[in-house]
């Protein structure tokens, strides 16, 4: 259930409202663990340390109260882990931590035999801040706020006690020696404490609305980001991310490159036989399957273009090897897309083939459009052969192909074919003026 002060955010989407809780409820288990650590310091402090009061003291608060808070923080830890803490809950614990705190502090003129307004010269009243800095950690001032006031009121009411317990006018003195030195009164120091209280608890409000603001705004940039990536290649996006400056269209890189086009042969013909959904279905499991071959080479997915698939090389990220990845990319892609065909048509569905094509070359790596629209694109010479190479598949009758200058470049870097490449010479494509020399990778 998301808490009071994310409802009152209806402009955020839920998704956000739902990360910016979960953001919460990691910090309300942070200042359980926290406060853990206080008492348990505490408590050794007051085990390893000379005790102030005399054996014959009447009363000891502290093993009392430290053994209490730690029982209820222990139990909030525990209920932090199991679901999400309510705000009721919250409000209770900050009420309880201070209620607890004034207790002690007036616990201390009877365990010394003192006056009440003994109790009133206790550092003990500084731990109020320790309360407020906890509240602090979950970027919500509103329990900072119920904190601060908390502790200001119940100083106030400590005050009061005093005043109508030992004699009212009688103990006020405007005297700060004999403040200082013995059970008097000072009014002046008394507002003091609280004036702290209350400024220090609402600088840290005003610090803790402006961070959560900040808050806000990146958990949902975040999640922006994060949903705008599925759209872009990984690389592609940390180029994005990682630019020093903003990008703008007509910025560029010339990058040495490799490029892959992927196509479902006789998909046209297949979209006007099967249904809308099936033919869906069929470009979303051929993407499934072929997506994370070429990710996994290093390539980058610049473009869907219907059944047609374009993959960069060392484009988005300059590489030593980009010509021998993108062989085994495509590779292991034909031998992926066999096995993808044999399933479907083991199932009595629809099974086009996939053809590839592979060149490599100086191509142009940066954002084309306009100020409102942008898109990180691929652009040069290699790109348009290897959509042509990819279309001369179903002249040649063969399943893959590459130019034998980058299949050079592949095997300078390392590349070892699974299997021999067979040549083409004098291979006349479409739309290329001079014939070229290709390879074949898979028939």
């Amino acid at each position: 259930m998301p808490s009071l002060h994310l409802a009152q955010e209806p402009s955020l989407p839920q998704r956000v409202r739902e990360a910016i809780a979960r953001q919460e409820d990691r910090s309300e288990r942070l200042i359980g663990w926290v406060q853990l650590a206080i008492v348990v310091t505490f408590g050794l402090l007051y085990l390893l340390t000379p005790k102030t009061s005399g054996p014959d003291a009447p009363f000891q608060p502290v093993p009392y109260i430290l053994g209490i808070y730690l029982v209820l923080t222990v139990i909030r830890i525990a209920w932090s882990y199991r679901a999400r803490l309510p705000d009721w809950s919250l409000a209770f614990s900050s009420l309880f931590d201070i209620g607890l705190l004034m207790l002690l502090i007036w616990s201390f003129h009877l365990q010394y035999d003192q006056p009440p307004s003994f109790y009133l010269k206790a550092p003990t009243l500084l731990y109020v801040f320790i309360f407020i800095g906890l509240r602090a950690l979950r970027f919500d001032p509103r329990f900072v706020l119920l904190t601060g006031v908390l502790g200001a009121l119940g100083w106030g009411v400590m005050i009061l006690f005093v005043v109508a317990s030992e004699g009212g006018d009688m103990m006020i003195t405007r005297d700060y020696v004999e403040y200082m030195t013995g059970n008097a009164l000072l009014l002046g120091a008394e507002f003091d404490k609280i004036i702290s209280i209350l400024m220090v608890t609402f600088i840290i409000s005003a610090a803790l609305w402006r961070g959560r603001q900040l808050l806000v705004r990146s958990v949902a940039e975040g999640i922006a980001a994060e949903e705008l990536s599925r759209f872009f290649a990984p690389k592609v996006a940390q180029h994005i991310k990682g630019a020093e400056e903003t990008i703008s269209a007509g910025e560029g890189q010339l990058r040495e490159a490799a490029v892959v086009f992927l196509d479902l042969r006789g998909f046209t013909r297949l979209v006007e036989q099967e249904e809308p959904a099936g033919v869906m279905t069929l470009l979303s499991d051929y993407q499934a399957r072929i997506i994370p071959v070429l990710q996994r080479h290093g390539g980058s997915i610049d473009k869907f273009l219907g059944d047609g698939i374009m993959a960069s090389f060392g484009a988005a990220e300059q590489s030593p090897t980009y010509a021998a990845d993108a062989l085994r990319a495509l590779e292991d892609v034909l031998f992926e897309a066999e096995r993808w065909q044999a399933e479907r048509e083991a199932e009595g569905l629809s099974a086009p083939r996939v053809n590839g094509a592979l060149t490599t070359g100086t191509v142009l790596f940066g954002a084309v459009g306009d100020k409102s629209w942008l898109e990180i694109t691929v652009i040069g010479d290699p790109v348009n052969l290897s959509a042509k190479l990819e279309k001369h598949n179903k002249v040649s009758g063969t399943r893959g192909l590459v130019t034998m200058e980058a299949l050079a470049q592949a095997r300078a870097q390392g590349y070892v074919g699974a299997a021999p490449v067979r040549e083409l010479v004098s291979e006349t494509v479409e739309g290329v003026a001079e014939p070229l020399r290709l390879g074949i990778l898979a028939e």
